[in-house]
């Protein structure tokens, strides 16, 4: 029976390792990230894949910083066939890389060479990608740039945002491996090196990343919403105060208003005007210190004073 430490956090990584579970991989440990206090109320939270793992009654791992840490020598120790990396969410050092005795492998959310790092779904949605993937790699010292053993791509939808992507690259991630392991431990799966020319980056999404600026066209505003949904979403500045936007789409008219004027207010939308005389409708928004609420609530409450021809965003405003 193979051996292998599987290290994953959200619950991108969870079918993943049940796959591993049922298909009679002896899974040896999980390393995960230590739990942390969410919300308000600070309640402190497993993370998905230490959830699943103690369901599968499975060692975990928590280490705050895996390098250095007693957890990265007792990791070690256990000496592995296999490493296996799903959104784990920090970086490997080369020693446990080399601890593995088949390989290191990780199954990461995008079609290598483009997008290596920490946030490859949302950028293909943000750069208006129509296609994303799955590649199967080699692990290496260098941040995702480990040869590449196999890949799959699914279209992305107009309906897709980050969320419905990564349950979706999920499953497709959990097949991929599932088919790509018995030649990675048969050591005849393909190894094929990246073209460095071809490499671009996706780094975690910042703060700054966060804000919509109302001068883009409204396609590109729309990408950015779905790119930061379900999580931390993207906001506007409404008459000065934060105002994230849930839902949105593009409207079939065009305006010569400025940019962050109001359009057309109606029962269920209203529409801002956006950069180069396109239109965004707005139809799920959340005002600061409030639930998540459709318009048509929104304008009977906060947003009630707003009215047409009315520049209610300008941009740099907090």
């Amino acid at each position: 029976m193979t051996s292998i430490v599987f290290m994953g956090t959200p619950q991108f990584s969870v079918p993943i390792l049940e796959a591993l579970v049922a298909n009679d991989y002896q899974i040896l440990a999980v390393v995960t990230q230590p739990d942390r206090k969410v919300g308000r109320k600070q309640v402190l939270q497993q993370t998905p894949v230490k959830e699943a793992a103690v369901r599968l009654e499975l060692p975990v791992f928590q280490p705050e910083k895996l390098s250095g840490s007693p957890e990265l020598a007792d990791v070690i120790a256990l000496q592995p066939d296999l490493i296996v990396t799903a959104a784990y969410g920090q970086f490997l050092p080369t020693k446990l890389l080399e601890a593995a005795k088949i390989a290191a492998i990780n199954v990461h959310g995008s079609l290598l060479p483009k997008y290596r790092g920490g946030a490859p779904i949302q950028y293909a949605v943000l750069n208006g990608d129509s296609e994303i993937g799955i590649t199967i790699m080699h692990m290496a010292k260098k941040m995702d740039a480990g040869d590449m053993i196999e890949q799959a791509s699914i279209p992305i939808e107009a309906t897709d945002d980050t969320g419905s992507l990564f349950d979706k690259l999920s499953y497709v991630g959990r097949d991929l491996l599932l088919k790509t392991l018995p030649g990675i431990i048969a050591q005849t799966a393909p190894r094929t090196p990246q073209d460095e020319v071809q490499v671009t980056f996706a780094y975690n999404i910042t703060k700054e990343q966060e804000q919509l600026d109302i001068n883009q066209p409204a396609e590109q505003l729309l990408n950015q919403i779905r790119a930061l949904r379900p999580q931390p979403g993207a906001w506007l500045a409404v008459n000065g105060q934060r105002t994230k936007i849930w839902q949105a789409t593009v409207a079939e008219t065009t305006t010569d208003q400025a940019a962050g004027v109001v359009v057309a207010l109606n029962k269920k939308d209203f529409e801002l005007a956006a950069g180069n005389g396109t239109v965004l409708k707005i139809t799920e928004i959340q005002p600061a210190g409030k639930a998540k609420m459709p318009v048509q609530s929104y304008l009977n409450g906060v947003g009630k004073q707003l009215a047409v021809g009315q520049q209610v965003v300008v941009q740099d405003a907090e």
